[in-house]
């Protein structure tokens, strides 16, 4: 039956999971969700952050994820209607989502009505319940009239009321009505057969979230334009859910899920699936096809604590994976988005970035050392440096998921001795035509030969045609055009093409 809390001593608590009728010896197995942008988890959100919600910090906290969770566990019923208080559930629960099964008596036992309670046991509750009444002060009765600004308002035998500021010395004579140290999911349940059955309770939490981060080491190979990397990922697991999952079973599924629309929450990405599984292996994830999407399933049984931020190897390091380092100048980039419309102006374009951009482009195939689904993240990038031995950060990126045997590409940042220039060579505009010759130049100003991608986005109007062209190129769509260009040591590369424009 269930407890009132209001006469409890504190033995009484500590014993209130035996009241209850059940045993804490149980299997957890843990779902994580998350609508988590790769690279975006804010260190402020590690952390709970005071508020005024029931547990101690904000319940409405901006944790980007949800979970569902399953407990099995041994209940004891009495023959015909019962109440049964169900302990260890995580704060931020969802009450509507709660399922109840009797793996034993399915069609015997069920819940007739529930209550989520989660006014949970503190200081400022205590206090806030005992205005009016009764409570000891430093060794005396004495009547609570307010409490405010971190003190309290009392009103001694005497008559004499006085402010104390803190609550040093403070004893209550009871836990108050409807406070209880824990969230608890009240039952009302019949069922048909008295003594104990195994049951499973699913429901569905917020606060809790996962992503995924790699590390790679890059290793400069024979020239600049080539080297290798080893690859290391793991996932990190950030819980403020009000629940901590005891040797969970834990599944992660990487893929784009969609859920009905909800007020405050979009669509986001899922990153975990649910139950139980057999034969696993014992030292990390291994991972399977799963409808549209991929199951990776850790080996062991972990501990997720609540409150914390727990980190797991996703797979062992991949050594040596052949990596090219690619080098692109798009000194039209800024002129992507034109609008549609024509750019009839003779200055429009002429300015543009110096930069040449650096990127790693490595091939997820199991020939090359990898071959497994990637989840999407954030890549950060080491490089030894030979003086000291130590490893020094040179750029990070984010990923999306990738599947095997497609092409990975992770933007570094901008290349120091190897920069871009473009101008306009000559203009001429009709009434129902333009052509413009474009020139641009690359120089290297490193000791090795290097490769560089020249990106031209035709930007003037959607019917341009390449008259005239001094390098060989590629068409990557209609107003997009690849020329890779090779450029000696201390040497400069000169690009000019002429494109005619019509409507």
């Amino acid at each position: 039956m269930m407890m009132n809390t209001r006469n409890l001593t504190a033995a009484t608590i500590a014993t209130l999971s035996l009241a209850c009728g059940y045993a804490m010896s149980e299997d957890v197995a843990l779902t994580i969700y998350s609508t988590a942008t790769p690279g975006a988890i804010s260190p402020d959100l590690y952390r709970p952050v005071p508020g005024n919600g029931s547990f101690g910090y904000n319940r409405y906290n901006q944790i980007p994820g949800y979970a569902i969770v399953k407990h099995e566990r041994e209940l004891k019923f009495d023959r015909g209607v019962s109440e049964i208080n169900f302990q260890g559930v995580a704060a931020l629960l969802d009450p509507t989502t709660v399922l109840f099964e009797s793996l034993d008596n399915p069609d015997g036992t069920f819940v007739l009505e529930q209550d989520y309670r989660f006014d949970l046991l503190s200081m400022d509750k205590m206090l806030e319940r005992y205005i009016d009444k009764q409570i000891v002060w430093d060794g005396d009765e004495v009547t609570l009239m307010s409490v405010s600004g971190g003190g309290m308002l009392i009103q001694g035998d005497d008559g004499a009321i006085q402010f104390v500021q803190g609550y040093d010395g403070v004893k209550f004579p009871a836990i108050a009505e409807g406070l209880i140290t824990r969230p608890t999911l009240n039952w009302l349940i019949s069922s048909d057969k008295r003594g104990t059955q195994d049951t499973r309770i699913s429901y569905e939490t917020k606060g809790i979230t996962w992503w995924a981060d790699y590390n790679l080491v890059f290793e400069e190979g024979r020239n600049a334009n080539e080297g290798t990397i080893d690859l290391s990922a793991w996932v990190s697991i950030l819980n403020q859910s009000g629940g901590s999952y005891e040797d969970a079973n834990l599944k992660l599924v990487a893929g784009d899920v969609n859920r009905a629309p909800q007020q405050s929450q979009a669509r986001g990405y899922m990153y975990a699936e649910t139950a139980m599984m057999d034969g696993r292996a014992q030292k990390g994830f291994e991972e399977q096809a799963f409808f549209e999407y991929h199951l990776y399933t850790l080996g062991r049984p972990t501990t997720i604590p609540d409150r914390s931020t727990k980190q797991i190897e996703l797979f062992e390091q991949a050594r040596e994976i052949p990596v090219k380092k690619r080098f692109m100048f798009d000194g039209t980039q800024q002129y992507m988005y034109y609008g549609g419309g024509r750019q009839e102006s003779e200055q429009f374009g002429i300015g543009g970035d110096t930069k040449v951009q650096v990127f790693l482009q490595f091939e997820n195939k199991e020939s090359e050392g990898l071959g497994m689904p990637l989840p999407s993240g954030r890549i950060r990038v080491s490089q030894l440096d030979e003086g000291d031995g130590s490893f020094e950060f040179i750029g990070e990126d984010t990923i999306d998921h990738t599947p095997r045997n497609e092409e990975v590409t992770i933007k570094l940042g901008n290349a120091f001795d190897v920069v871009g220039e473009r101008r306009q060579v000559s203009f001429e505009r009709g009434r129902d035509w333009m052509r413009e010759t474009i020139e641009v130049k690359i120089r290297n100003q490193k000791e090795d030969r290097v490769e560089v991608h020249i990106q031209e986005h035709l930007y003037r109007w959607s019917n341009a045609k390449i008259e005239e062209i001094s390098h060989d190129h590629e068409m990557l769509d209609s107003r997009t055009m690849h020329i890779p260009v090779d450029v000696t040591p201390e040497g400069e590369a000169v690009v000019t093409y002429t494109v005619y424009y019509s409507w």
